[in-house]
């Protein structure tokens, strides 16, 4: 069976964040994956899929919502155990997508331990497996991406931190963008190997940008001033630890090595902040500090132009009393008074 080429990175149209945050974790998969959260027929699956051309193994591995922690992470080889009596490793997906994609749609939807452990995986790049008498690790530096639409539930706030990059879509925003997104969609379905050897040239060069970021990323420095920046963006943000900071940080110079750029600037920071900030970012985060109390009228002093304040009239007069001062008037009650108790009981004795 022969299976159609993918649809060109190079040839994706009207979500320019979204590409952005793909080529980061393309360049950089330890950023710990992007989630892209958005409404169906916004592209999440077919930008992710056009990625994977770019990667140096080229693989998309489909992680299923059904999967077991065996398939995800390996086990042991039974049919090794019961032919030869060895204890052998099966690969599961990870392996399989190692230096490629490892792709979960609905990862909302997606049993919570299995998500913990493929974030853990993402930010470690290592898979290790203790299950079944296997004690084996082995390099999984997967690209990980995730996406979920909104209305079927959101993810739990600490499993949503630990994704690196979040891209929030939102439908397509103006007549141009639609046109041209499916004008391009048409071409590609009319025949694909045209239409990719239209954007041949463009996607091989971007792919060697992506090779050469990946050589370099690890080599690039930055100053305080960026230091500084990183600091103070995270820190108006109100988000909650450092992850934030080591996230945009590490994203800003993958940023820097795709441009060619031998040190991060603050235009890097810049350029990625949001997508590090933007599932982070505290909801009282930018609001300004209260003014202080005003003071109590009991510790104010008016000036001396003003006249005192009138007392309260007590109820039924309409002359108010000289000494009541500042305090409520009484107030009267439908209650008959009660004897005292000494004449009560000298009554009933």
């Amino acid at each position: 069976m022969t299976y159609p080429l993918a649809f060109p990175f190079t040839a994706l149209q009207g979500q320019q964040q979204l590409q952005t945050a793909l080529l980061l974790v393309a360049v950089d998969p330890l950023l710990g994956g992007v989630l892209v959260e958005g409404p169906r027929g916004t592209a999440k699956s077919t930008s992710a899929r056009a990625l994977a051309a770019l990667l140096p193994a080229g693989r998309f591995v489909n992680l299923p919502l059904g999967a077991t922690e065996e398939q995800l992470v390996g086990s042991l080889d039974l049919e090794a155990a019961l032919q030869d009596s060895r204890v052998q490793f099966r690969p599961g997906l990870l392996a399989q997508a190692h230096q490629g994609i490892l792709y979960v749609d609905e990862v909302n939807l997606l049993a919570d331990g299995l998500v913990d452990l493929l974030l853990d995986v993402s930010a470690s790049g290592v898979n290790r497996v203790e299950r079944d008498g296997v004690s084996h690790q082995h390099a999984a530096r997967i690209a990980l991406i995730g996406t979920m639409n909104p209305e079927e539930g959101q993810l739990r706030p600490q499993l949503l931190d630990r994704f690196g990059l979040f891209v929030q879509l939102g439908n397509v925003p103006d007549v141009a963008t639609r046109k041209a997104i499916v004008q391009t969609r048409m071409a590609y379905d009319a025949d694909h190997e045209a239409f990719a050897a239209r954007y041949a040239a463009a996607q091989q060069a971007l792919a060697a940008r992506v090779a050469a970021a990946r050589d370099s990323v690890a080599a690039l420095d930055w100053n305080d001033a960026v230091l500084d920046h990183v600091a103070q963006l995270c820190q108006s943000a109100g988000v909650e630890g450092v992850r934030a900071d080591l996230v945009m940080l590490r994203a800003a110079r993958a940023h820097a090595a795709l441009a060619g750029r031998a040190e991060v600037s603050v235009a890097d920071v810049d350029a990625v902040a949001e997508l590090a900030l933007a599932h982070r970012r505290s909801h009282d985060a930018g609001a300004g500090t209260p003014p202080p109390p005003a003071e109590s009228p009991s510790n104010a002093t008016p000036p001396d132009s003003a006249p005192p304040p009138p007392a309260p009239a007590a109820q039924g007069s309409d002359t108010p009393p000289d000494n009541w001062g500042a305090l409520p008037p009484p107030q009267a009650t439908g209650l008959q008074a009660v004897k005292p108790l000494k004449a009560f009981a000298a009554k009933k004795a």
